[in-house]
C-alpha cells in the first residue's frame, strides 16, 4: 500500500481506537487518552491529505453485496487539500477538548461521538462515488448531532437547537440525495467519473445543480438555510463549535466545488449568477447580524455565514467568468475562494477556541458582562486578537491575503485586455466588489467590538474580574491557530500557487509564483501583491507601537484616587461602552433590515411622575429570515397537525374506511 492507502487505513483504525477508549476508560483517563487519539487521527489525516496533494494516488476499495459499484476512497488533489484543512482543525479542537471538556461534555458518549464525527468529516473528501459520499456525510452529521446533545439534560435550549440542526441537516441531505439521484438516473452509475459525463447544458444537469447547490449551501450556512447556525454553535461545547465552524462547513464548500469543478465544470452563466446572489446575500446578512450580536458565540456564528458567503462569491464569479471563456480571471476567483476557505479555517477555529477559553474562565459569553480579560488572560487575549485581525482581513494575516486576491479578481474580471467580457459580468463584478467592501468594513467594526468589549477596559461583572488564564493544554491549540493565521498571511505566493495546482491542470499554466509577493495570472495586468501592503502596514505600525511604549513608560498609570478634578471620577464599568451601545448606530442605520425590538421600563420614585429611580432598556435583534420565512411555515404545519389529530379518534371503523379509500386511490392510479 502507498501513503494514501495506508493513511486511510490508519485513520479508520485510530477512529475505532478512540471510540473504544471513549467508551471503556474511566473518567480520570478518558479525556486525555481519547483526546490524544482524536488529535492523532487529525495528524493522520494531514499526512494522508498531504500525500494526495503531492500527487500520490491510491484507492481503498470496499466491496458491497449490492447491485451497485463498490465503495472507493481515493482523494485527489482537491480532496487532499480539504482533508488537510479539516484534519488540522480536528487535531486542534481535540487538544483543546482535553482541557475544556467537563461534565456531560466529557462523557463516554461524547468522546466516542467526537471520534466518529472527525473520522466521517475527514473521509468525505476521499469519496469517489455517491454511496460512500452520502454514507460518510451521514456519519459526520450523526456524530455532530450527538455531540450537540451533550448538555441537553441541564439546558433546555440544547434540545431545541438539536431539533433545528437535525431538521436542517436532513433537509440538506434530501437536496444532496435528490441532486445525485438525478445524475445517477441520467448516467446509470454512481461513480463521480460516470456522473461527470452528463452534458452541463442538459435538463438533468441544471436540475441536479440547483438541488446540490441547495444541499451543500445548507451545510455551508448560506442564507436562507443558515437558521440552524445561531442556535447550534452557541449551544454546542466550545471545541465542538470550533470543529463545526472551522471544518464541517468546509465540507459544504467541498461539495459545491465538487459539482462546479469536477462533475459539471462547464455550466451556463446563470449558474454563476445564482451562486453570486446567494453568496452576496449571505455575506451581507451574516455580517450585519454579527455586528449587532452581544453573545460572543452568536457573533462568531453569524460571522461564519459571512465568510462562507464570500467563499461562494468567489466561486460564483469563477463559474460566471468561465462560462464566458475568461479563463484567467475565473482561475483567480477560484483560487481566491480556496484561499478564503483555508484562511477561515485558521482564524475561525482560533476565535471559537478563544471564546471557549473565555467561557471556561468566566462562565460568561455575554459581551456586556465581560471586559478586562486582556490582563487576566494574556495568552487568550493575544491569540484571539490575532485571529480577529484575520477575521477583519487586516494585513499580516491570511484573511487579508484571501480577500485582497478576491478583490483583484473581481476588479479585473469584467474586462480582459480592455474588452468587456459580457454584459452580465460587467454588472455582476462591480456589485460583487461593493458587497466585498461593505462586508470588510462591517467585519472590522464587528471584531473591534468583540475584542475591545471582551478584553479591554474594566470588568463588567464579578466573574470577569476573577478570571484566570486557561491551562496549558488549552493554550497550545490557541497559539498554533494564531500562528497559522499569521504564517499563512506571510507566504501568499507559495500558498496560492500550491492551491492553484490542486484545482486542476488547466489552471497551472496561468498561475505564476512571484516570490513572497503573490500570484500573477496570465491575461490580468495587475500582480496580486498583498505582501507589499503588509510591509507598508508594518512600517506604519512599528513607530506607533514605539511611541505608545515610550508614553506609557514616561507617564505610568495612576492608581491613587483622584482629587476634586472638576467633578470628574475614575472610569467605572457602567460608564463604558457595551456591545449593545457600541452597535446602536449600526442598528439605527439598518433598522429596516434588522427589525430590532426595544423594551424600555421606567421606574419612578415613589408615586412621583417626574422623579425617575431607574431606567431599564432591553433591545433584541432576531433573525428576520427565521421570523418571516420559517415561523409562518412551522405555524401552518402545527395547525395542520392539530387538524389531522382529529382524524385519529380511535375508531376502528374509521381506520378501515381510510384503508379502503387509500386502496381505491391506488387502484385508480394504477389503472390510469
Amino acid at each position: 500500500m502507498n501513503a494514501v492507502q495506508s493513511g486511510l487505513v490508519v485513520q479508520a483504525l485510530l477512529a475505532l481506537a478512540a471510540v473504544a477508549t471513549g467508551l471503556l476508560l474511566p473518567i480520570a483517563w478518558r479525556s486525555r487518552v481519547t483526546g490524544a487519539l482524536c488529535a492523532l487521527l487529525g495528524v493522520a489525516g494531514i499526512v494522508t491529505g498531504a500525500a494526495a496533494l503531492g500527487g500520490t494516488t491510491g484507492a481503498l476499495t470496499i466491496p458491497l453485496a449490492l447491485p451497485i459499484d463498490p465503495l472507493v476512497l481515493s482523494p485527489d488533489r482537491l480532496g487532499g487539500l480539504f482533508m488537510i484543512v479539516v484534519s488540522a482543525v480536528g487535531a486542534l479542537v481535540s487538544l483543546f477538548g482535553i482541557g475544556s471538556a467537563r461534565g456531560a461534555e466529557a462523557s463516554r458518549t461524547s468522546w466516542a461521538a467526537m471520534a466518529v464525527f472527525l473520522c466521517g468529516m475527514q473521509l468525505v473528501p476521499a469519496a469517489t462515488d455517491v454511496v460512500s459520499f452520502l454514507l460518510l456525510w451521514e456519519i459526520m452529521t450523526l456524530g455532530s448531532t450527538v455531540l450537540l446533545l451533550a448538555d441537553h439534560a441541564t439546558r433546555s435550549t440544547v434540545f431545541s437547537a438539536a431539533i433545528w440542526y437535525s431538521a436542517m441537516s436532513q433537509l440538506s441531505f434530501f437536496f444532496v440525495l435528490a441532486g445525485f439521484g438525478v445524475l445517477v438516473a441520467a448516467t446509470g452509475g454512481t461513480g463521480f467519473q460516470t456522473l461527470a459525463t452528463v452534458p452541463a447544458d442538459s435538463l438533468p444537469a441544471n436540475l441536479a445543480f440547483v438541488l446540490l447547490l441547495l444541499g451543500f449551501g445548507g451545510k455551508a450556512e448560506l442564507v436562507p438555510l443558515h437558521v440552524w447556525v445561531p442556535r447550534v454553535l452557541p449551544e454546542a461545547p466550545s471545541h465542538v463549535a470550533a470543529a463545526m465552524s472551522g471544518a464541517m462547513v468546509k465540507i459544504g464548500v467541498y461539495g459545491a466545488l465538487l459539482v462546479c469543478v469536477r462533475l459539471l465544470p462547464s455550466g451556463p452563466p446563470w449558474w454563476g449568477v445564482l451562486i453570486l446572489v446567494l453568496g452576496g446575500v449571505s455575506a451581507v446578512y451574516g455580517i450585519l447580524q454579527a455586528s449587532v450580536a452581544s453573545d460572543l458565540k452568536v457573533l462568531l456564528a453569524y460571522s461564519t455565514t459571512e465568510n462562507m458567503g464570500l467563499v461562494f462569491l468567489g466561486l460564483g464569479a469563477s463559474v460566471l467568468l468561465r462560462s464566458y471563456h475568461a479563463t484567467a480571471a475565473a482561475d483567480a476567483a477560484l483560487v481566491a475562494a480556496l484561499l478564503l476557505m483555508v484562511s477561515h479555517a485558521a482564524f475561525k477555529t482560533t476565535l471559537f477556541l478563544g471564546a471557549g477559553a473565555v467561557h471556561h474562565a468566566t462562565g460568561e459569553l455575554n459581551l456586556d458582562r465581560l471586559g478586562g480579560l486582556g490582563k487576566r488572560m494574556p495568552w487568550t487575549a493575544g491569540t484571539f486578537g490575532l485571529a480577529s485581525l484575520g477575521a477583519a482581513s487586516l494585513p499580516i494575516t491570511s484573511g487579508f491575503v484571501a480577500e485582497w486576491m478576491l478583490l483583484q479578481s473581481l476588479i479585473h474580471g469584467a474586462r480582459l485586455d480592455g474588452e468587456v467580457v459580457s454584459v452580465a459580468a460587467s454588472i455582476a463584478m462591480p456589485l460583487a466588489v461593493a458587497v466585498l467592501a461593505l462586508t470588510a468594513g462591517l467585519a472590522l467594526l464587528t471584531f473591534v467590538k468583540a475584542y475591545g468589549i471582551a478584553f479591554l477596559a474594566r470588568p463588567r461583572s464579578r466573574k470577569a474580574s476573577i478570571a484566570r488564564e486557561v491551562p496549558w493544554v488549552m493554550r497550545v491549540p490557541l497559539v498554533l491557530g494564531a500562528l497559522a493565521v499569521v504564517g499563512l498571511g506571510l507566504v501568499p505566493g507559495p500558498l496560492a500557487a500550491g492551491i492553484a495546482a490542486v484545482v486542476g491542470p488547466g489552471i497551472v499554466p496561468d498561475v505564476h509564483t512571484v516570490g513572497l509577493a503573490g500570484v500573477s495570472f496570465a491575461g490580468i495586468d495587475a500582480v496580486l501583491d498583498p505582501s507589499t501592503l503588509v510591509i507598508l502596514a508594518g512600517l506604519v505600525l512599528v513607530p506607533i507601537l514605539v511611541i505608545v511604549a515610550l508614553g506609557a513608560r514616561r507617564h505610568p498609570t495612576r492608581v491613587d484616587p483622584l482629587p476634586w478634578a472638576g467633578g470628574g471620577s475614575r472610569l467605572r464599568p457602567r460608564m463604558q461602552y457595551t456591545a449593545t451601545s457600541y452597535a446602536e448606530p449600526l442598528v439605527r442605520v439598518f433598522d429596516d433590515v434588522l427589525r430590532p425590538s426595544r423594551d424600555v421600563e421606567v421606574t419612578h420614585v415613589g408615586e412621583s411622575r417626574y422623579l425617575v429611580e431607574k431606567v431599564h432598556v432591553e433591545q433584541t435583534v432576531s433573525d428576520v429570515i427565521e421570523t418571516r420565512l420559517y415561523r409562518p411555515v412551522l405555524n401552518a404545519a402545527q395547525r395542520f397537525g392539530l387538524v389531522a389529530r382529529r382524524a385519529q379518534d380511535g375508531s376502528i371503523h374509521r381506520y378501515l374506511g381510510y384503508s379502503f379509500a387509500a386502496l381505491l386511490i391506488v387502484l385508480i392510479a394504477v389503472s390510469l
